[in-house]
């Protein structure tokens, strides 16, 4: 009874094209990539056209890239492997609105000895770029910050972070996971040291993720055992769900410029353009607000993906909402996460500050490429039913 799939940071439709790209190296071509026979060989041949895909999306040479079995792993090998190389120092600055994918990670560094800088940010999800400027001190490890929040879509200033890493020759590693393919992303021009990144966030297979190092960066693999990927990622490669990233990746750079180059009108496209995606998801966030009472957006919201909005709910549960909406087919997810049976809001929206009354209440919405208007009218239709049934029965004090 799926309606309307408004939960796409949380993973994406694996494009038809990606299907078909990788249906090939699941049935006929199963070669292991590291045999040297031909028919090994076949697959060591995808492996690298789907790198060079990927590659191209982010602009960097495709040596730079390595494969790994999703964006978590990514981060993690970042993280220890630089951290490993940088010794005698042990202070890693991050933010206090990181995935937790990081923000676990460091909480567990830190009890190996590392010391753990959090930034903070404002209500607005705004970083502290000053704060960060002034911890950027001889101890200094390595710098890891997210590009764009998982939440609330709020971008980071991350070229000028870059910048001031590179003044202090400190690496910076961006969690991009949730920008790629949302956003154009240029890794050269940015001057990232490393970059994270998830296909199932842009229409690919779930799995698969790559990390981006700049030559000449040093760095310790996270996983040992094999030869595979220039020595810094063990284990034979997965090659159907690469082929897909890079399927996925030659997707997404054609999406990205979709609105410079329209198709023909005898053309016909299976997907919105980036403007109409904002504008969709524009739609979306208006109509909220001005149907129903008692409810904010939180973040930016002139400085953020154009496909996500979260919106609290004065005095509501998410949880309920959730509930609720997933009974009419509407599929969307909460900023606040339960814990022990009883529900706290994310330590996003309580590191932004934001007001508990709809900090508990905080819904997100993220569109993709291929939601409709129909979707939108349909989470249209059944929300405010629900907001009304939810303030008239479950009040929260």
């Amino acid at each position: 009874m799926l309606l309307a799939y408004l939960d796409n940071n949380a993973t994406t439709q694996p494009a038809p094209e990606v299907v078909a790209a990788m249906l090939p190296y699941l049935t006929e071509f199963y070669g292991n990539p590291s045999s040297v026979h031909r028919f090994g060989q076949r697959a060591r041949q995808a492996i690298d056209e789907a790198r060079a895909q990927i590659a191209a999306l982010i602009n960097c040479p495709d040596t730079q890239l390595l494969f790994t079995g999703g964006g978590t792993e990514s981060i993690n090998t970042a993280l220890r492997g630089l951290l490993a190389t940088r010794s005698p120092r042990k202070k890693i600055i991050t933010t206090t609105v990181e995935h937790s994918a990081t923000r676990e990670l460091c909480a567990q560094l830190a009890k190996e000895g590392a010391q753990i800088v959090e930034i903070p940010v404002d209500i607005s999800g705004a970083l502290d770029l000053d704060r960060l400027s002034t911890e950027l001190t001889e101890d200094t490890a390595l710098v890891s910050t997210l590009g764009a929040n998982n939440e609330t879509g709020v971008l980071f200033p991350v070229h000028e972070i870059a910048q001031l890493c590179k003044q202090k020759k400190i690496p910076y590693h961006c969690d991009a996971t949730q920008a790629i393919g949302k956003l154009p992303v240029d890794v050269t021009a940015l001057g990232f040291d490393a970059m994270s990144f998830a296909s199932h966030k842009f229409h690919g297979p779930k799995g698969v993720a790559s990390l981006f190092l700049r030559r000449g960066l040093r760095i310790k693999p996270l996983i040992i055992g094999g030869p595979q990927e220039r020595a810094r990622r063990g284990g034979t490669e997965n090659v159907p769900g690469i082929v897909g990233m890079g399927k996925a990746a030659q997707l997404a750079q054609l999406w990205l410029n979709s609105d410079d180059h329209p198709p023909k009108p005898t053309e016909l496209v299976p997907w919105i353009t980036p403007k109409k995606l904002a504008a969709m998801r524009d739609r979306l966030e208006q109509s909220i607000l001005t149907t129903m009472d008692q409810t904010q957006i939180n973040g930016d919201p002139n400085n953020r993906l154009p496909n996500t909005t979260n919106i609290g709910f004065e005095r509501l549960e998410a949880e309920a909402i959730l509930l609720l909406l997933s009974e009419q087919g509407i599929c969307a997810s909460a900023g606040a996460a339960c814990s022990s049976g009883s529900l706290e809001p994310s330590h996003v929206l309580q590191a932004m500050k934001i007001n508990p009354k709809y900090a508990h209440g905080a819904i997100r919405f993220s569109l993709s490429r291929y939601t409709t208007d129909e979707e939108i009218n349909a989470a249209l239709s059944a929300l405010p039913k629900v907001i009304a049934r939810l303030r008239a029965v479950l009040p929260v004090g």
